[in-house]
């Protein structure tokens, strides 16, 4: 297994596996909706973010094909008198394809991404767990925080 950050010949099987990890979870938002409009939408997302020193696309792959990926968003902070300011990241779509999960694939993909933002200086990963997963990022050194504020428009 080789783990890298993504690039756009990884494109198509980003937005495949994207499809595949929301109609898992939620197979209503898939009614009615096409997939070339999705694609669409997801394949400039992805050149956008890929080209970008904001987006960070990890990938685990294997025999060529990617098994598992997690995306990470660098957040710069305001910078506060008297210290050095790092910024920290929101960690989304963490998904591993179903046939590789339980086998430590997941894990050894997060474990590089923490290697990463150690070495970024990143000063903490925010992550929003679905409860399923909750077991998942305590194995791998994530502690829940107090719940964050929101308000939706």
């Amino acid at each position: 297994m080789k783990i890298r950050l993504a690039n756009k010949r990884d494109i198509e099987q980003l937005i495949k596996m994207r499809w595949d990890f929301t109609l898992e979870d939620y197979p209503e938002m898939g009614e009615g909706v096409k997939f070339s409009s999705f694609e669409n939408e997801c394949r400039r997302f992805l050149g956008t973010a890929i080209d970008s020193s904001k987006w960070f696309v990890w990938v685990a792959e294997k025999n060529g094909q990617i098994i598992s990926h997690i995306y990470v968003e660098l957040i710069q902070k305001v910078p506060r008198p008297g210290r050095v300011t790092h910024p920290f990241a929101y960690m989304t779509n963490v998904y591993t394809v179903p046939e590789y999960r339980g086998k430590g694939t997941g894990s050894k993909l997060l474990s590089r991404v923490n290697e990463w933002a150690e070495e970024k200086k990143l000063e903490f990963i925010i992550v929003w767990p679905s409860e399923t997963s909750n077991e998942f990022y305590g194995r791998n050194g994530y502690t829940h925080c107090a719940e964050p504020m929101e308000r939706h428009f």
